[in-house]
C-alpha cells in the first residue's frame, strides 16, 4: 500500500514541473553560473560581513574568469524603540538592507537589480559592554541572513535566465 501511494505522489509530481535548483550538483548551470560572481567591495564593517558571507557561499573551486559582478549597496540602522519610565531605553532594532545588481560582465547588463533585508530586536541591559556585544553579534546574524538572501534571489534569476525557452 505505501509503495502504491509512493508511486502515485511520484506520477504526481513529476508532472507539475518542479525542478531541483542545482540539478546536475557542482557542474550544473547554477552552480557555474553561482561559482562565477565576483563580488564587488562594499562599504563599511556590515558591507565587510556580507561580502565575506557571500564569498563563502559562493566559493568555488574553479580559477575561470568571473562571468558576473555582484554589486551591493548596504543600509544599517540602529534604532531605539522602547522606551522606560525614566526615558531610557529598553529595546533597540538594528536593520539591514541591501540592494543590489547582478551585473553580465560581458555587455554589463544588468540581470537583476534587487533588494534583500532583515531586522533583529535587542535587549538594552545595564552592561554597556553587553550591549555593545549584542548589537555585534545581531549585525553578524543580519549579514549572514542578507547574504543568504541575495544568493537565493540570484540562483533562482540565473537558473531563470539559463533555463531553455519552451
Amino acid at each position: 500500500m505505501r509503495l502504491l501511494a509512493a508511486a502515485l505522489c511520484a506520477l504526481l509530481l513529476s508532472g507539475c514541473g518542479l525542478q531541483p535548483m542545482y540539478a546536475g550538483g557542482g557542474n550544473g548551470t547554477v552552480a557555474r553560473g553561482l561559482a562565477g560572481i565576483q563580488i564587488a567591495a562594499i562599504e563599511g564593517r556590515a558591507g565587510w560581513l556580507v561580502r565575506n558571507a557571500l564569498n563563502d557561499k559562493l566559493a568555488s573551486a574553479n580559477n575561470e574568469a568571473p562571468r558576473y559582478r555582484l554589486d551591493v549597496r548596504l543600509d544599517d540602522q540602529l534604532e531605539a524603540f522602547g522606551l522606560l519610565s525614566d526615558d531610557t531605553v529598553s529595546r533597540e532594532r538594528r536593520t539591514l538592507r541591501a540592494r543590489y545588481q547582478l551585473v553580465d560582465l560581458s555587455d554589463n547588463a544588468i540581470l537583476l537589480d534587487a533588494t534583500a533585508g532583515s531586522d533583529a530586536g535587542i535587549d538594552v541591559i545595564s552592561s554597556d559592554y553587553a550591549t555593545v556585544a549584542a548589537e555585534q553579534t545581531a549585525l553578524e546574524n543580519l549579514a549572514k541572513d542578507v547574504a543568504d538572501r541575495i544568493v537565493t534571489n540570484v540562483a533562482l534569476q540565473l537558473r531563470k535566465s539559463q533555463a531553455p525557452s519552451r
